[in-house]
């Protein structure tokens, strides 16, 4: 009995402590950092976890702050409720700086209620994505559509990664799937690997192929290391390595010749995928191959061959 009458006793007083710790989002800094300081008289002040106040927040992004000073209140009012920040931090969300929209996304999605009831912060993003004219704000929907992390926003960015008119928005709606770990409910991410025609969205997809756990569509790599740009053509070779694939071997084999292809970075991704992939069915054809890029004119190319031929 006399146990549980201290263990009650310490609970009830460390549940005063805490709270005095936290406080509210109206409490003054320095009384909410008062219980802790008592706590902790040994440490310095500035040592203290310190919790941005809702006036805090709402004053940040007002329009005149620091990017540095937006990260660093809206990183300390993390557990900070406060259903009244929410439009305030919610126009954060189409910032020119990529660092300011991606911490509002963070802090918006910690905030269940609010940010993804009907009508709320979520839905009008996915709105905005649909079909506002600017392809500026819709290119920074699909990014927080991306940052929100919740798998009912995978149909909103497949679908503009394929259908979006501005290649701006595509290679955002890519990227947001991406952050999804998702290639799409129809396999968009290969799609877009396929039959896209700008540059930068196909690298942005490549990009994408190898971090989505989930991603099959190695054919639509494969298919790139044709392309007319010889970013893409490295890109894909070097993919090809990291994803194992075995069935590209013959194309990578001619990848490596200067007489098939002129670009020094595509031959040395395409010796050292060959080396990464080491397929023993092929190791005659290869290793001849790798062997003759040892002789390259370029330094890049014979380092890569020398490497493979270890893996071989």
């Amino acid at each position: 009995m006399m146990f549980r009458r201290l263990l009650s006793a310490t609970l009830a007083a460390g549940s005063v402590l805490t709270m005095a710790a936290i406080g509210s989002a109206d409490t003054p800094t320095a009384s909410r950092t008062a219980g802790r300081a008592a706590l902790y008289k040994q440490l310095p002040g500035e040592s203290l976890e310190q919790v941005s106040t809702a006036q805090q927040i709402k004053g940040v992004t007002a329009g005149n702050a620091a990017p540095t000073e937006i990260w660093r209140v809206l990183g300390h009012g993390e557990r900070l409720e406060c259903l009244s920040c929410i439009p305030y931090v919610s126009k954060l969300l189409y910032d020119e700086h990529a660092k300011t929209r991606e911490i509002s996304a963070w802090w918006l999605r910690r905030r269940v209620f609010g940010v993804f009831g009907p009508g709320e912060v979520y839905s009008r993003v996915v709105a905005t994505l649909q079909g506002d004219p600017s392809e500026k704000r819709r290119a920074y929907a699909a990014e927080a559509v991306g940052e929100f992390l919740t798998g009912s926003g995978v149909k909103f960015v497949a679908k503009a990664a394929v259908s979006d008119s501005s290649p701006l928005v595509r290679k955002s709606a890519v990227l947001a799937l991406m952050r999804l770990n998702h290639q799409g409910q129809n396999g968009e991410l290969g799609q877009v690997l396929q039959s896209e025609t700008d540059p930068e969205v196909k690298l942005a997809a490549l990009h994408a192929s190898i971090r989505v756990n989930v991603f099959t569509n190695v054919d639509a790599v494969a298919g790139l290391i044709s392309d007319a740009d010889s970013r893409v053509r490295q890109r894909a070779a070097e993919n090809l390595g990291v994803l194992r694939a075995k069935d590209a071997v013959v194309g990578l084999v001619a990848l490596t010749s200067p007489a098939n292809e002129k670009d020094a970075g595509v031959r040395a991704a395409a010796v050292a995928s060959l080396g990464r992939i080491a397929d023993p069915g092929v190791n005659g054809e290869v290793r001849a191959a790798v062997q003759a890029a040892k002789n390259d004119a370029n330094q890049f190319v014979r380092d890569a061959a020398a490497i493979a031929l270890r893996r071989l």
